[in-house]
């Protein structure tokens, strides 16, 4: 191996291990914006004061929420993909430590036979036999020079396989190292939209006065409760009474761990044990039941089996909104166990009470 590649193999380990000093970034709650986005920005005071203004801005307050929740999906995409790129880069980088170590060990053993050469007056084995008036010193050097041609014939092809290898997990270290980056420039992209979306929601509801955030909480309640009405008008009563039929062991168990976070806050990005999102508490809750399932909701979603709404049993997911950016937890009796979003808790509520995107068993 020549000096320059040697040095772009140092020079990527060293850059693979360096990672190993970067603290992880944090699950905390998002601190405000002070920008947010100018079409999600709040109306000047005074507030509004009629049932219509109200509800007006309890939809704008709802779709900031949704934009966050599909922001903070993206975000934690890109955090697992960034555990996931520094991992292979540390073993990378191992692997070129071994395989530098490898390769200074068959160059010494090369110069050995080199050495060897040299001190046989440097003539090759075949021609030190040629030379040999001794027959039985002849034979018995026929058997070393096989051996030794043999022995020179593997140092040197796995000098130059581990050369190859070598160069192979260079260029690997490489390609991770810019995915890595990539990586961390969608999280820093996401996690500011998600502060800004949540900075002016919190600004659209900061402006009402006390009796109107009183107001808007049970009109927030109420649009649930029309569509958990809604939802359960389409469903005919043999499906209702299917869908609450008994979950499986490790359903139950999920439940357990789901139904028991009931109470502790939703913050962006968190998995527990103290606070939730909507993914991290479907992810924890499965963990718990034994079962490893994908991070976020729309990985939940694209990864995990489907099967008809018909067929939900307590204990499977349910994936909400066209962009698969909220779910919840089936615990029957139409009744989900969900993290809502930033300034609420963990809570149940109707499965109908928002849009339902399909269904997805993790044990399935």
């Amino acid at each position: 191996m020549n000096r320059r590649h040697c040095a772009a193999a140092a020079i990527t380990l060293v850059c693979a291990l360096s990672l190993l000093t970067v603290p992880v970034q944090a699950m905390a709650a998002p601190t405000p914006d002070s920008t947010p986005s100018p079409s999600a920005s709040a109306p000047s005071s005074p507030g509004p004061s009629s049932e219509k203004d109200l509800e007006k801005v309890r939809e704008q307050i709802e779709t900031l929420y949704r934009q966050a929740a599909a922001a903070t999906d993206a975000y934690n995409l890109a955090e697992e993909q960034t555990k996931k790129q520094s991992g292979e880069i540390v073993k990378l980088a191992k692997a070129i430590v071994d395989g530098q170590a490898r390769i200074a060990e068959l160059k010494d053993r090369a110069g050995a036979q080199a050495r060897e050469q040299y001190r046989n007056g440097g003539l090759p084995p075949g021609a030190q036999l040629v030379l040999s008036d001794d027959p039985q010193l002849f034979l018995d050097g026929v058997n070393k020079v096989r051996t030794s041609q043999q022995a020179s014939k593997t140092v040197l092809a796995e000098l130059n396989r581990t050369q190859e290898d070598l160069e192979t997990y260079t260029q690997d270290a490489s390609s991770n190292w810019h995915k890595l980056e990539t990586n961390r420039v969608k999280q820093a992209k996401a996690k500011k939209k998600i502060n800004a979306r949540i900075a002016a929601a919190e600004k659209l509801e900061s402006e009402l006065e006390t009796e109107e955030r009183a107001r808007l909480r049970r009109l927030e309640q109420e649009a649930a409760n029309r569509a958990q009405s809604a939802w359960l008008a389409t469903r005919p009563v043999q499906d209702v009474e299917a869908i609450s039929g008994e979950a499986s062991a490790a359903g139950k168990a999920a439940i357990a761990f789901a139904t028991a976070q009931i109470g502790k806050p939703y913050v962006w990005g968190a998995t527990g044990p103290g606070t939730y999102d909507c993914s991290g508490l479907t992810m924890r809750a499965w963990a718990a039941a034994g079962l490893p399932i994908p991070r976020t909701s729309q990985e939940q979603w694209r990864l995990l089996p489907r099967i008809d709404i018909k067929d939900m049993r307590p204990g499977d997911l349910i994936i909400y909104h066209a962009d698969a950016s909220h779910v919840a937890m089936y615990v029957g009796d139409g009744t989900i166990v969900h993290s809502p979003r930033p300034g609420r808790h963990v809570t149940l509520a109707g499965a109908g009470s928002m849009k339902i995107l399909g269904v997805v068993r993790p044990d399935k």
